[in-house]
């Protein structure tokens, strides 16, 4: 079964395939961890991103500032579009590929979570069995978790979650929702009420 993790920034949704990794052993594919990779110095996605956004997105050693990347994207909705939109090719590929060697890995039944923010977006849900929305109906909480996770200012946190799609957009979109107030258990019990349905 693949299943399709999505949500706005500091959701919840890392938390989530957690627990589907500790307790139903899935195989889970991070849609933003491949975005790092992607985006190393010598690859051919970065070439394609300066070209767009010009050399002040390098660090000084030739490493993509991500932070100064950020701060263009979530200030500027044409700018954001043009890089989701490179993005998404790259992704895309590597998220396909991944599902499949795992396919192929595990004759078994296998569990495979895609955790994706722009996974409809990307039109990654055609893949899926099942899509879960990871929603957080407390904007303060969630601004705090993304300012603790990255290291960045209220301001900037601000700006990404208000820069991102509503709960409404995710909820109307996907098979099931979970929603995160913190609370570790409950969201056990959520996972585990739609893997059994």
């Amino acid at each position: 079964m693949i299943i399709g993790i999505t949500g706005s920034s500091g959701a919840g949704k890392s938390t989530v395939c957690e627990i589907l990794q500790k307790k139903y052993e899935a195989k889970i594919i991070n849609a933003d961890k491949i975005a790092k990779e992607l985006s190393k110095k010598g690859t051919s996605y970065l070439a394609e991103i300066v070209k767009k956004f010009g050399q002040e997105i390098l660090l000084e050693n030739g490493e993509l500032n991500r932070r100064k990347l950020a701060d263009i994207i979530y200030h500027n909705e044409e700018k954001r579009e043009l890089l989701n939109n490179c993005t998404l090719k790259y992704i895309c590929k590597e998220i396909e590929k991944q599902v499949k060697e795992n396919t192929n890995s595990y004759k078994n039944e296998i569990l495979i979570a895609i955790d994706a923010p722009l996974l409809f977006e990307a039109k990654l849900e055609k893949i899926c069995n099942i899509t879960i929305a990871v929603i957080s109906k407390n904007k303060e909480a969630q601004i705090n978790r993304i300012m603790k996770r990255d290291g960045i200012e209220k301001s900037h946190a601000t700006a990404r979650i208000n820069a991102q799609k509503s709960n409404e957009f995710y909820t109307n979109k996907c098979t099931y929702t979970i929603i995160n107030d913190d609370k570790v258990l409950d969201l056990e019990s959520q996972v585990n009420n739609i893997l059994r349905k």
